[in-house]
């Protein structure tokens, strides 16, 4: 399960505290917290279990469960938001490595630094952004070509500790400061205001999604390895959650204090970590190792989730053709790299096709998925052959509605949600193109493979008989 517990990227070190500041604080953190263990955690158990009982990555999976045709192409709409993520997902990486080398360089508590300059700066440069993308691409490629036992699970051996050391410390020291117990009430104290509003709600459960990997197609693919005798409900649901969210709260408890005692506005949004919070080095003692300790942390964090996202299609492409893993890794990184120019080149590219895939590609992703378990394969089966077997802790019956009727209904409600929401605009309409073209292309493709394997497989028969 050690896979499992990487998936800590920027949903939790960089999203989490600014929607987090922008949402009330600590009314935010109660109803993640919820939705975390209500809806996210068993649809995770789901997904794991899925990819256990087939054994196989997503197109397998859905190929076991459905039988052969058109419907298995709901497993390709699953691998198409799968890299459409990782292609925007690796110019972040990029953004967070470049940072990363800068507060090795002291740059952020150098004399007459401006932070504000230096972002804008670094986003003018699409010649160096680019360069980032590819560096991150490369090695990436680099350490999937040595597998997954030598390769991956490795580095995320080593990465998440040393992320939640530089995490630990980087608490430790804004704790101390003048200040910082108000950083403190904002992340624990509930304003009821926040509580009762639709839009803290909504908030929370993207956050959800995006700090478990919901939909990602990584639980599904990360089950696939797992041994006979793993505890799907308590390493794939419920240490993965406490695991996500102690990170993302402890991201919180790392930066707010900091954030507080130096008088930051908490609802700085986005650029939270990459202008408001860099203000803050000079201003603190050991400032500049502050945000070395920060800022490896936050590489660490994206570069192996950046892993974990690009194994799912290197798993998949791996045995749906005659690659070699090698081959593989190269065919898949380089596509992605190749999508992933216009956001490297562009941070609005970036910006619209977060937008656009996480509020209608994940979750239609996430629909897929949950779909073929609720409607096709049955949770109730599911449940007892895969999620109980071996289970540390027993999942009772209550389990099956939320997998067939909950989280399919919520997905489609936070589909229309923003297609309501904006109505009109060009991320709607793209979103629609989404939820329209993949479904359509992933169909068109699995008839025509499925339908030359039913042609093989007879004229190797006939071949037989002659």
């Amino acid at each position: 399960m050690a896979m499992i517990g990487g998936m800590v990227g920027a949903g939790n070190i960089w999203r989490f505290p600014y929607v987090m500041g922008d949402n009330g604080g600590g009314a935010f953190v109660l109803a993640f917290l919820t939705l975390l263990f209500l809806l996210a955690v068993p649809g995770l158990m789901a997904e794991v279990a899925l990819g256990r009982y087939t054994n196989k990555g997503v197109i397998g999976a859905f190929r076991d469960v459905v039988g052969r045709g058109g419907m298995v192409g709901f497993g390709v709409v699953v691998l198409l938001v799968n890299i459409a993520l990782m292609s925007y997902y690796s110019p972040l990486i990029g953004w967070t490595l470049y940072y990363a080398v800068h507060s090795l360089l002291f740059t952020f508590t150098a004399p007459g630094f401006e932070a504000q300059a230096f972002m804008d700066s670094f986003f003018a440069n699409p010649a160096l952004m680019i360069a980032l993308h590819t560096v991150v691409m490369g090695s990436i490629a680099a350490i999937l070509a040595l597998g997954i036992r030598r390769g991956v699970e490795r580095i995320v051996v080593y990465a998440v500790p040393a992320l939640v050391i530089s995490l630990v410390i980087m608490a430790i020291r804004g704790l101390t400061l003048p200040g910082a117990s108000e950083g403190i009430a904002f992340t624990f104290g509930v304003q009821w205001e926040y509580l009762i509003a639709s839009e803290t709600w909504i908030a929370a459960l993207g956050q959800a999604l995006f700090s478990t990997g919901l939909g990602w197609g990584i639980a599904l693919t990360v089950g696939s390895y797992l041994r006979e005798y793993d505890d799907v409900p308590l390493g794939g649901g419920v240490f993965t959650a406490i695991g996500e969210s102690s990170i993302a709260i402890l991201a919180t408890l790392a930066i707010f204090p900091v954030v507080f005692a130096v008088g930051v506005e908490p609802d700085a949004g986005t650029g939270l970590a990459f202008v408001s919070l860099v203000q803050v080095f000079p201003e603190i003692p050991l400032g500049g190792l502050v945000a070395i300790l920060f800022f490896a942390g936050f590489f660490l964090a994206t570069f192996t989730s950046g892993l974990l996202i690009t194994e799912v299609s290197v798993t998949t492409v791996s045995e749906e053709t005659r690659l070699s893993r090698t081959q593989t890794v190269l065919a898949v990184c380089g596509g992605i790299w190749l999508l992933g120019l216009p956001s490297a080149y562009s941070t609005e590219v970036l910006d619209f096709l977060d937008f656009v895939f996480g509020n209608w590609g994940l979750p239609l992703a996430t629909l897929a998925i949950i779909g073929i378990i609720g409607w096709v394969l049955g949770p109730e089966r599911l449940r007892v052959l895969t999620v109980n077997r071996n289970a540390g802790i027993h999942i009772g019956t209550w389990w099956n509605p939320v997998i067939k009727y909950v989280i399919p209904a919520v997905m489609l409600f936070i589909m229309g949600y923003f297609a309501w929401e904006n109505f009109r605009e060009p991320e709607m309409i793209a979103g629609m193109l989404v939820l329209v073209l993949f479904p359509l292309i992933g169909y068109a493709i699995m008839s025509l493979v499925e339908g030359r394997r039913d042609t093989t497989d007879t004229a190797g028969v006939t071949g037989g008989d002659d």
